[in-house]
């Protein structure tokens, strides 16, 4: 990363480490002037997590950008319930595309202002894992053969969770959602199926993919601005915890995040041109387990018998994470 790590001394509170920093290198939501992008009135349930990656990734664009950003936005829970007709929470220049076709939409945003000599204004498509990885899954491959001057960020909360909580191809092996129950001897979503969507736009070699949490605010910040540095097709892969579609607890939100990245179920990385050129060392490194056990999607892997075979493959995909980011090289605890 750009940025250097912040040492916080008291343990739990990240605001007073924040206030003790000289102003330059401050977040940008401790910011009084921020953009905040994703104003109040909308309609996302209590602790969604899209709706914080939504404001914290686009008031750090707007600041990167000068302001001058145009962000379009595909079909699903962000669309829905920030823009309850008439009404809108956003403070940006905002367009709402089709389920599939952000990525598409983007592009000709971008071209028409090429077109126009507005070089400076900058454009940003987002979506959620349904609209990124399945539905619109062709027009972003397209987006990156073609290096398109677009950020495209997925907001990945797992499933299809405006619709009721269906199966997304981000869906994780054994989780269970209105169409992956948990019955049988392999009970929730199948293993070995889905895509992980950064690494693909990796073999794309666009200029600058890269993976992040809302569990982490600097991190995620410092991605954003780091993205809008780059011309040309951009990814960025942010986990939202859902506590509707993931049956946890709405007060932890950022605590699922954080144990997803310290299990290595979710690996925090940067890539450029198809290489990975930075990642982000877990801290304490915990069980997979720790990570499950708060989400009642994962419950019929604890009772009503616990399935130790499951939990074990889970903990081996986790441990193959850390091995291919190199997760605990940089003084990670084993």
């Amino acid at each position: 990363m750009t940025t250097s790590q912040v040492k916080f001394y008291q343990v739990g509170s990240f605001a007073v480490g924040n206030r003790l920093l000289p102003q330059e290198e401050r977040s940008v939501q401790s910011d009084m002037e921020r953009t905040n992008a994703l104003t109040s009135g909308h309609r996302a349930c209590q602790g969604c997590g899209e709706a914080l990656g939504a404001r914290y990734a686009l008031d750090a664009a707007m600041r990167a950008a000068d302001g001058q950003v145009i962000a379009v936005n595909a079909t699903g829970c962000l669309e829905v319930f920030s823009t309850p007709y008439p009404e809108s929470s956003w403070r940006i220049a905002w367009l709402h595309s089709l389920f599939g076709n952000a990525p598409a939409v983007a592009t000709g945003v971008a071209a028409a202002l090429r077109a126009k000599g507005k070089s400076e204004i900058r454009v940003i498509g987002q979506g959620g894992d349904g609209a990124t990885v399945d539905i619109g899954f062709g027009a972003l491959s397209g987006m990156f053969e073609r290096n398109d001057d677009v950020l495209y960020i997925c907001y990945d909360n797992e499933a299809y969770m405006n619709t009721g909580v269906q199966r997304s191809g981000a869906t994780p092996p054994a989780a269970r959602t209105a169409t992956t129950q948990a019955v049988g001897p392999e009970p929730g979503n199948i293993f070995g199926q889905g895509k992980n969507l950064p690494r693909i736009a990796m073999a794309h070699e666009i200029p600058y993919v890269a993976t992040a949490t809302v569990a982490d605010l600097r991190d995620l910040e410092a991605k954003v601005a780091k993205a809008m540095t780059f011309r040309g097709a951009r990814y960025l892969h942010v986990l939202v915890p859902c506590p509707l579609g993931w049956g946890s607890a709405s007060c932890d939100t950022v605590k699922i995040a954080r144990l997803a990245t310290q299990s290595g179920l979710f690996p925090v990385f940067e890539a450029e041109r198809g290489e990975v050129t930075t990642s982000t060392p877990i801290r304490h490194k915990v069980p997979v387990e720790e990570y499950l056990k708060l989400q009642s999607r994962y419950s019929h892997l604890f009772s009503p018998k616990r399935r130790d075979e499951i939990i074990d493959k889970l903990q081996g995909a986790a441990d193959r994470n850390i091995e291919r980011y190199n997760l605990l090289a940089q003084g990670g605890e084993k």
